[in-house]
């Protein structure tokens, strides 16, 4: 590894940080939208349970325990459940706004770092070429082919790296946008569910 970072030089380190931050944000969606998937159908089923018995106060508890886009959503419906059903549905679908940055957080980097990886990689074939070209420029064809070769290296390794780096970036990025794509038309049809149960158990009294 020592000898390839060498080899790349100073381009190659930064690919490689960028590869590791690009995996870093990757790894921590993908929990999030696993673990907010998880929840969402466990505290649903808590959430009606507890609605259909009139135990607002239970609810919203609950909501408050478990942060997820499902239970603020929920926690905000709550809080209006004593207003009408349009003005329900209203402070739910702005509540459902604020949620989309949060979905979408770290993404726009994401997309950045596979274009800056390619980028970078590109930069590092065209230092490479100059040095290579100035190799033979100063020294002609009796020159140090050492020289010559580690500007060829430099240009090789870090187009390869910039490309390792960057496909595998865009193929996830694409993944994740349409996970937040997906989970935004769930919570849309979950503002319709929230609003039928909060309408159908409105001023229920506590069992």
């Amino acid at each position: 590894m020592a000898e390839l970072i060498q080899k790349g030089g100073i381009i190659l380190v930064l690919i490689l940080g960028l590869a590791f931050i690009a995996t870093v944000i990757i790894i921590e969606r993908l929990l999030y939208f696993r673990k907010i998937r998880i929840d969402e159908e466990k505290i649903l089923f808590r959430l009606k349970a507890t609605l259909e018995k009139g135990h607002y106060d239970e609810a919203i508890s609950i909501c408050e325990g478990n942060p997820s886009p499902i239970t603020n959503l929920m926690k905000v419906g709550l809080e209006y459940k004593d207003h009408s059903e349009e003005r329900i549905k209203d402070a739910i679908v702005s509540a459902a706004n604020m949620e989309i940055p949060r979905l979408e957080r770290y993404l726009s980097a994401l997309g950045t770092i596979a274009n800056i990886a390619t980028l970078l990689g590109l930069l590092g074939t065209v230092t490479g070429n100059i040095r290579s070209f100035g190799v033979l420029g100063t020294m002609g064809a009796v020159g140090d082919p050492s020289l010559l070769a580690k500007g060829i290296a430099e240009a090789l390794l870090t187009t390869a790296a910039g490309l390792i780096v960057s496909i595998p970036t865009i193929v996830f990025y694409n993944y994740l946008v349409n996970r937040v794509n997906h989970t935004i038309i769930r919570l849309e049809n979950r503002v319709t569910e929230l609003v039928l149960i909060l309408v159908k158990t409105k001023g229920k009294d506590p069992a």
